[in-house]
């Protein structure tokens, strides 16, 4: 290995480097771990990751924060924690993380320090990753936060492959470049099967601290509109506040030093959506890989689960009703019959739909009377995707849009009889 750290890192880190777990299983005293990523830098990741944590332990959560920027590590700075410091470490040579306003956090910048890069190749930035969730003495938490580096490259990947990822929060700015960045480090999400819990737009609206007057200096409801196009949860959105800047360079974020600004109350909505998604996100379906001819691993049907408050988006079972119909039982008690050709043809992967201007690519005529499902796979807790008989199977339904169509197939049912 080869790294400009300090001496102490190399002292401490090798040992604990083989206490990191292998594989994706479940840490033992951790509820949920949410992953918060970017497309671009500079959208304010890292902000939203520090203020998101608090807002959650504000409200009565226990609260753990990973730095899982090991070549750019920016937590300590925000919340004020010494850097080029190790941690201590237990008798069984798991590191105890530091502890501020009441988030325990772990980043590489304790152990390098301002000044000193560390030069890691590959394979070691994941080891240390690894390191900084699996080796450490968390204790009991109810949400591990982990800041990403952003972009879509090995410490994406390493997360979603060897950590039981909860979901991933999307952290966008209003502007287009940073959208269509975001749209594909959500989309790659998808692949790697990560939850996407939701989006968080950025920087949308400066108000003028003199005269009162707001601007939209980087556009306006870009991340909001994502996320309806693309069916899933839109969190919130953020003001562009100076304060935010000022008291993270300070090292006491604006949820704590400025409980009553509208950021402030701004995070503790998003905190809000998050703890209400990932609460009800049991009460849905389990993952699962279903083939549709044998019906081998279908998913349950579990009418016990519905709710007379229950949610529109949140299936409770799904069902092959016959060769050529696809049954789905919602929280709310609705139910749904939808016409697997039908389901083909709306279709909205980049080859069906254009993705920018939202026009048809895909031609009805080129789509034959008997297409069906082979298999059909959950993608997180808002979507599934289909493998067709045609060969295609790019598309990722998000449940939004299945209730949506349900609806429309009822309308248009009804304009027939």
């Amino acid at each position: 290995m080869q790294t400009t750290a300090p001496d102490h890192t190399r002292q401490h880190a090798p040992d604990a480097l083989s206490q990191a777990p292998a594989g994706p299983e479940k840490l033992p005293g951790i509820r949920h771990i949410i992953a918060v990523g970017s497309g671009k830098g500079g959208v304010g990741k890292s902000t939203v990751s520090v203020n998101l944590a608090l807002a959650l332990q504000q409200r009565g959560a226990r609260v753990g924060l990973v730095d899982a920027d090991i070549l750019g590590p920016s937590i300590p700075g925000m919340l004020g924690i010494p850097t080029g410091e190790p941690p201590a470490m237990t008798l069984e040579n798991r590191m105890i993380p530091a502890e501020r306003h009441g988030l325990k956090v772990v980043s590489m910048g304790m152990l390098t320090g301002d000044d000193q890069p560390a030069v890691l190749r590959g394979p070691m930035v994941g080891k240390y990753l690894k390191m900084f969730v699996g080796g450490v003495q968390w204790g009991e938490l109810d949400y591990l936060i982990l800041d990403l580096p952003p972009g879509t490259g090995d410490t994406q990947l390493t997360l979603a492959q060897s950590m039981p990822l909860s979901g991933v929060v999307i952290v966008t700015t209003p502007q287009a470049v940073s959208l269509k960045i975001a749209r594909r480090g959500l989309r790659m999400f998808e692949k790697v099967q990560v939850p996407i819990l939701g989006i968080v737009e950025n920087m949308r609206t400066f108000t003028c601290p003199h005269c009162g007057e707001t601007t939209d200096i980087f556009r306006h409801g870009g991340g909001e509109q994502m996320s309806q196009e693309l069916g899933v949860p839109f969190l919130g959105a953020l003001p562009l506040d100076a304060e935010v800047v000022t008291c993270g360079d300070e090292g006491c974020p604006i949820v704590v030093s400025q409980p009553k600004s509208v950021s402030a109350r701004v995070y503790g909505a998003i905190a809000s959506a998050l703890v209400a998604q990932l609460s009800t996100a049991d009460t849905g379906l389990k993952p699962f890989v279903w083939k549709w001819d044998s019906n081998e691993g279908a998913p349950a049907w579990s009418e016990g689960a519905v709710q007379p408050s229950g949610a529109r988006n949140i299936p409770v079972g799904l069902m092959r009703r016959d060769p050529r119909t696809l049954s789905l039982l919602w929280q709310d008690g609705h139910r749904d019959d939808l016409d697997v050709r039908d389901l083909r043809l709306a279709c909205r992967c980049a080859l069906c739909v254009e993705e920018m201007s939202g026009r048809k690519l895909l031609d009805p005529a080129t789509v034959r009377a008997d297409v069906s499902p082979r298999q059909i796979v959950s993608i997180g807790n808002y979507a599934i995707q289909f493998d067709w008989s045609d060969g295609h199977n790019s598309g990722i339904y998000a449940f939004n849009d299945l209730r949506d169509l349900g609806e429309r197939a009822a309308l248009q049912g009804a304009e027939d009889v």
